[in-house]
């Protein structure tokens, strides 16, 4: 497959200017934890964006047992594998790479931009919101998804949002713009 086709976890941070190495590696970690949880390497997430169907290939690492044990947290693992999953995935489906952290009551948890944009602030970048489920249907990340967009909706910025979410065991990731024309 061509890299059009494929998610990239790892090395986050050559590609994403918004994260050091050790957070990237940190969420990449915790998603072939995630991962790993419920399936072998590789799989095939189907990335909904909008309507928009994507399939897209994972490659992950099986986790030793030192990796699992430093991930034994399940809801902080989630959390983190899920940052790594939907950041990858946005730029996959999107072209769209973080630039920075959120700040508190913003309503989304990173600010994206588009790969290579010059910026000089935040003006021009777009919220991100992001969650994820260890477990659970398709239907239960579309009713996340729905919740995270009310969220985002309340956050305290004028800043157009995304919000993405991570079903790591039905392999999907559903995306959903707020504010934005799609």
């Amino acid at each position: 497959m061509s890299d059009a086709e494929n998610i990239t976890l790892d090395r986050l941070h050559e590609r994403h200017p918004g994260l050091t190495q050790a957070l990237a590696q940190s969420y990449f970690e915790a998603a072939c934890v995630c991962l790993a949880r419920h399936h072998q390497p590789p799989v095939v997430f189907l990335v909904n964006q909008a309507g928009a169907r994507h399939n897209r290939t994972v490659n992950f690492l099986i986790p030793d047992e030192r990796t699992r044990n430093a991930y034994a947290n399940n809801i902080d693992a989630t959390e983190a594998g899920a940052y790594g999953l939907s950041l990858a995935a946005v730029e996959s489906v999107a072209g769209m790479v973080a630039v920075r952290r959120a700040e508190t009551r913003t309503g989304a948890d990173w600010y994206i931009a588009p790969d290579g944009e010059l910026l000089e602030d935040l003006e021009s970048c777009v919220r991100l919101e992001v969650s994820g489920s260890s477990a659970g249907s398709s239907s239960d990340v579309n009713r996340r998804l729905q919740e995270k967009i009310v969220q985002a909706a309340k956050g305290n910025s004028n800043l157009p949002a995304i919000a993405a979410v991570v079903g790591f065991k039905v392999l999907e990731v559903a995306i959903s713009r707020l504010g934005v024309q799609a």
